[in-house]
């Protein structure tokens, strides 16, 4: 079992930034591939971005190309979601999501594929 807890949330104003952490604890999650989703209220959850076992691949939803970065450290069993130029609809509950891969490339996309989740942050951005 995986358990994974976020932190970092809170209000920002429109154009500035805040990182996200996703701390990791049951198993090391060093061959899982980890992603970031988001949901607002009254929509269904959005993938955000999602990184490799090792880091060396990454995938970014459109968007937040340009403007979120994720990132891990495997020494710390720790994931993180670099968020700049943030704008009011990137306001969300944001979570964290752990899936097991058969291969250090792999990055994940879908929600289905995801074995662990978080129970996520609130990112509020107020314009």
């Amino acid at each position: 079992q995986v358990q994974l807890v976020e932190s970092g949330g809170g209000l920002v104003q429109a154009g500035g930034s805040q990182r996200l952490s996703c701390a990791a604890s049951g198993r090391t999650v060093s061959s899982y591939a980890m992603g970031w989703f988001r949901q607002a209220p009254g929509k269904e959850r959005e993938f955000v971005a999602a990184i490799s076992w090792r880091g060396g691949n990454t995938l970014y939803g459109d968007s937040v190309k340009g403007r979120f970065t994720i990132s891990r450290d495997n020494a710390r069993n720790t994931v993180y979601l670099q968020m700049n130029s943030l704008r009011p609809e990137d306001t969300a509950v944001y979570y964290c999501a752990a899936a097991e891969t058969s291969f250090y490339t792999v990055v994940v996309r879908r929600t289905t594929n995801y074995n662990y989740w978080g129970q996520g942050t609130q990112v509020t951005v107020s314009s």
